[in-house]
Formats: C-alpha cells, structure tokens, sequence
C-alpha cells in the first residue's frame, strides 16, 4: 500500500508529539521559569524577618539634598556666568527693573540678610541681579524643598544656578538652620522670603520669624525690600513670563534690639518693608511721619472681600498723596 503523502506542517506536529521533543521543550521551559525566578530574585529588595527593624531610606533630594558643593569656585564662577550671559539679560528684557535705595548699604560691612515681600517666581532672577556687590558674588538663597528640590534634575540646578539651600515651609528644618548659619558666619549673605510662599493675590503675607531667628543668632543686620511689579512680570498660576516693568526698593538695614524675641523682630521686619513700600508709593517724609504714628498702611491690605482687595491694589496714586485703599 502506498504511504499517504503530508505537507511540512504536517511532518512539524507530528515530530513534536514525538516523546523525546516534548521533554526537551519541558526542560527548555522549566531552565527559562528558573532564570526568570532566579532574576526576580536578585534584583528584588531582600525580605526582612518579621521582628527585625527596618532601616528607612533617606531620601538625597528635597529638604536633605546636601548643596555644599554648589558654593565651591568652579560652581561659582559657573553661577557667575549663567548669572551675567543668561539671566541678567533675560531679566532686563522682561521686566526693565528700576533699583532705588542700594545706597543705603554703603555703610554695612560683613553679611546680611535681605528679607523681600514674595510675588512671583520672578522674585528671584530679580533678586540675583539686583542686589548690589560684594554681597551679590556670596549670595545664597533659601527656596522651598518642596518646590524647588523635588528631584534629581531640579535639585542641582537650582544649587548650582540660584545658589539655593533647601529650606521646608511646614516645619523648622534643624540641617537648613545649621546649613544658613554656617554660611553667614563664613560671610554669606541670604535671601529670603519670610511670607514663605507667594503671594495668592498680590498682597503681602504674614512674616514667619525664620529671617529674624537667623539674624539674632549670626547677629547679622536685616535689609527690608520691596519688590513690584513682578506679579505683572510672571503672573501666579501662568506658565511663561511676560513683558512688564518692576521695581527693588532697598530699606535701610536694621538689627536686633536686646529686647526682641523672634516674633518681635519678625513684625519689625515686616514693618520695615511695609514702610520701604509706603515710601515708595508717596515719599519718604511722609513714610517717616505715618511709621512715627504707627499708621503705616499694612502690607497684607485690608481686611474685605477679594475682589475689592483686587479694587485697592489697581486703584490709580492720587496727586501729591499716597495710595488709599477704600474704607472697609
């Protein structure tokens, strides 16, 4: 009888079905689940026996990202050039900023700490350019971890191009109290904002007694600055910035008394910026008369409904007077 020709899948089926092919493909598939495991395995984070305390990971970012190495020569001749070739231009550009009162640093010698009302993320650029030399090449700045020192890629950046440390808004951060005290004593001066966050709808926030604490405990002088204008430059909650013009209003530094405590101090500061602006928006003899009896419009505005808060700040400067806002 003749034999019953098959085609090529034909004859593949049939050799698979053959014993000696299905336990070579057994083996083959049970060596592959083993390498498999066997991968899992190493790579995998080793188990711990129920009782044992597990060590937590510390993470090297945010809060705990160390940014000593941001403030050795090559990073500062760095911070240097990306300071004068790309953002002094971009900043120039942008918001044209008008500096008034740097003279009255000529008699300060050694570090100090400028405290700024918080506007915008513009606040910053601004700052770096604007603050007057020698203390503008020794400059370091506090920045929120949470925003600033989230990861990796913005974690060096922000060391290396803001001169920033690390500092959390929600709790007293004992390595960036160590870190800031260190440096002013070495001669660094810092920049800060005490409201600690910006400003939701333009108006100031309450001072936080972080700049004050520092500046008891270097016992370095505090200079009160003024910024407008740059929420115009970078609006909060817009993704690029836009062409506007600002303004820095250097106060006249000041210090502790005997008597202040880091609350104290931390309301004196925000006076002092408080009347900076006030002088700004008249004179400064009738800034002097109103600080003297204690009238001095506040920087947190007034107390009404946003929307005429949003009123008062866009009302126009009356003639020969000072910025009024609407009685409430």
């Amino acid at each position: 009888m003749a034999r019953m020709p098959i085609n090529r899948s034909q004859t593949t089926s049939v050799l698979k079905r053959l014993p000696i092919n299905r336990v070579v493909a057994n083996t083959v598939g049970r060596t592959n689940a083993s390498v498999g495991r066997i991968a899992r395995s190493v790579l995998r984070e080793p188990t711990v026996p129920a009782g044992v305390h597990k060590e937590q990971k510390i993470s090297t970012v945010g809060a705990n990202y160390d940014t000593d190495w941001a403030r050795n020569y090559p990073a500062r001749f760095a911070r240097l050039l990306v300071r004068t070739i790309v953002i002094k231009p971009i900043v120039e550009a942008l918001a044209s900023p008008t500096i008034i009162g740097a003279d009255r640093l000529a008699d300060v010698d050694g570090p100090v700490i400028f405290a700024a009302n918080h506007r915008s993320h513009a606040d910053t650029p601004l700052m770096m350019t604007a603050v007057p030399e020698p203390w503008r090449d020794r400059l370091f700045i506090g920045a929120a971890a949470d925003y600033w020192f989230t990861n990796r890629i913005s974690s060096p950046f922000s060391a290396l191009v803001i001169g920033a440390i690390p500092v959390e808004r929600k709790k007293v951060s004992r390595t960036a109290i160590d870190t800031s005290l260190e440096l002013l004593n070495e001669g660094w001066s810092m920049l800060i904002f005490p409201e600690g966050a910006r400003s939701p709808d333009g108006w100031a926030q309450e001072f936080t007694a972080g700049a004050a604490f520092l500046a008891i405990k270097a016992g370095v002088p505090v200079v009160p600055v003024f910024l407008i204008g740059t929420d115009k430059v970078w609006p909060k909650g817009s993704k690029l910035p836009k062409r506007a013009e600002a303004t820095v209003v250097f106060g006249s530094p000041i210090t502790a008394l005997p008597t202040d405590d880091n609350r104290s101090f931390a309301h004196r500061i925000e006076d002092a910026v408080a009347m900076v602006a006030d002088e700004h928006s008249t004179d400064w003899w009738q800034a002097r008369r109103r600080a003297a009896a204690g009238t001095t419009p506040s920087l947190q505005g007034p107390p009404a409904a946003s929307w005429r808060r949003s009123w008062a700040r866009s009302e126009p400067r009356r003639s020969g007077g000072r910025r009024t806002w609407p009685s409430v």
